[in-house]
């Protein structure tokens, strides 16, 4: 894999110390590509769907490193998704100069009871001129408040809260909040009130076959590929607009 994030996997990975192991300490041998158990490769699933809208991924110090993280999966169906590690001290010169790219126009997407009133919007960017880039923070709860708070770089941009309709689907973390959501379940909501319903929906299933190959992974069964999470996901592929 050559995306942002498997490429800031890399990149950590290169700077570590000693061997990252996932919670657990399995040393199961794992798919370069999705993560998951060689046994349990979810990689001929993968959809892949045009879009015009783009994802800044800002991530917590070994985000990028957990089989569970599902920027990774975002950044598999989004062609233009970017990723960089979080520090509160210095900031990536590329990461300032996508922020401040004219074709882009960024929003910051968090909670916006935590942002100043003005700052908070409800719809996504709909400039024509200008594609929307939607700016997620890729950790725990407290290590996105904590992004949230002490990056003055992004105090500039506008604050997408959400207000989804449906509870988190997400079971391969849990949350002491109901309101919480996986960074996957994040961008599909950001691409549907984009307008990008088709891509949106394909994170989604993409999100569902990769959480049942991890269960399976998890519990020793083999995968589904007959199940209903790969049906629901080749009969969304198979109706691909004709535009897209």
């Amino acid at each position: 894999m050559t995306h942002a994030v498997a490429k800031l996997r890399a990149e950590r990975l290169a700077r570590s110390a000693k061997p990252f192991l996932a919670r657990g300490g399995s040393s199961r041998p794992r798919c370069d590509a999705c993560r998951l158990p060689v046994t349990h490769c979810a990689c001929a699933a993968r959809p892949a769907v045009p879009t015009r809208a783009g994802v800044c991924l800002l991530m917590a110090d070994i985000e990028p490193l957990k089989p569970t993280n599902t920027g990774w999966l975002v950044a598999d169906v989004v062609r233009d998704t970017f990723a960089f590690g979080w520090s509160r001290t210095a900031v990536d010169p590329a990461l300032a100069a996508l922020l401040a790219d004219p074709a882009w126009q960024p929003v910051l997407v968090f909670p916006g009871e935590y942002a100043e009133p003005a700052r908070v919007v409800d719809e996504a960017p709909r400039d024509a001129a200008r594609r929307p880039l939607f700016v997620l923070l890729d950790g725990t709860w407290s290590e996105a408040r904590k992004m949230f708070r002490k990056s003055p770089y992004l105090d500039r941009l506008p604050v997408l809260g959400l207000r989804p309709e449906q509870a988190s689907n997400y079971l391969l973390r849990r949350s002491r909040r109901d309101d919480h959501f996986c960074t996957s379940e994040v961008a599909a909501l950001c691409l549907a009130l984009a307008g990008e319903t088709h891509a949106a929906q394909a994170l989604a299933g993409w999100l569902d076959v990769f959480t049942h190959h991890y269960l399976q992974a998890r519990h020793q069964l083999p995968a589904a590929w007959d199940g209903a999470a790969h049906a629901r996901l080749r009969a969304l592929l198979a109706a691909t607009p004709a535009a897209a």
